[in-house]
């Protein structure tokens, strides 16, 4: 049974709409945890010594540390599926993340569609995060594949 059309046609109006924009203050403790559970011993990541000899001149969070900040999401305006599945994440960096940087996160649907698997009908949804500074400069964008099946 494929995705009704009613579903599919509400989900795609929803394209486009953000969600809240959400701040976050970059503190170098959290960068310290969040390397910690990671395991990467990068000291441009810890040593602040190291660090300024760089060509960043200072503590830099790793790109994979914006996953730890919460993007206020558009409610999808639609209900489908039993079952929720991460499909994927994908990030494009144009500027590091320093200690002390006010990081805001904004989510948008990027993309919705359909598709009829083995296991039944499933929707994609794509969701876009736009991540920028206290300087309103465009630090990266985060991509998620959502999927939804019965």
């Amino acid at each position: 049974m494929p995705v009704p059309e009613e579903v599919l046609a509400a989900a795609r109006a929803a394209i486009g709409v953000r969600g809240q924009a959400v701040s976050h203050r970059i503190e170098l403790g959290a960068i310290r945890r969040f390397v910690e559970a990671i395991g990467d011993s990068n000291p441009l990541y810890t040593d602040a010594e190291f660090a300024r000899t760089t060509r960043f001149g200072g503590i830099i969070a790793p790109p994979t540390f914006l996953c730890t900040l919460h993007a206020g999401g558009a409610a999808l305006p639609v209900r489908f599926g039993r079952v929720t599945l991460n499909g994927g994440n994908e990030y494009e960096w144009f500027r590091p993340v320093r200690p002390g940087d006010v990081i805001t996160a904004q989510s948008q649907l990027a993309d919705v569609r359909a598709v009829d698997g083995r296991s039944g009908a499933m929707l994609i949804l794509t969701s876009e995060i736009r991540y920028t500074n206290q300087d309103d400069e465009l630090v990266a964008i985060g991509r998620s594949t959502g999927i939804r099946r019965e």
